[in-house]
């Protein structure tokens, strides 16, 4: 069961895009100019977000609002 938690620490872009109600090509507009969550890319080229940092990234643009 410990592999099951630890996949959800990772989210998927499609997963991010649901939550945060943005389509696909937002989320990758704003990677490509550094204003989304920090990714990792993983060896088959798709990316993870871990949800420790999507949660850092949301207090960041509360304090920014």
């Amino acid at each position: 069961m410990k592999g099951a938690t630890r996949s959800r620490d990772k989210l998927t872009v499609d997963e991010i895009c649901a939550e945060l109600q943005i389509s696909r090509s937002t989320f990758y507009d704003w990677r490509q100019k550094g204003r989304a969550p920090r990714c990792v890319k993983l060896p088959n080229g798709s990316l993870r977000i871990r949800r420790s940092d999507l949660e850092n990234w949301l207090t960041d643009c509360e304090g920014g609002a």
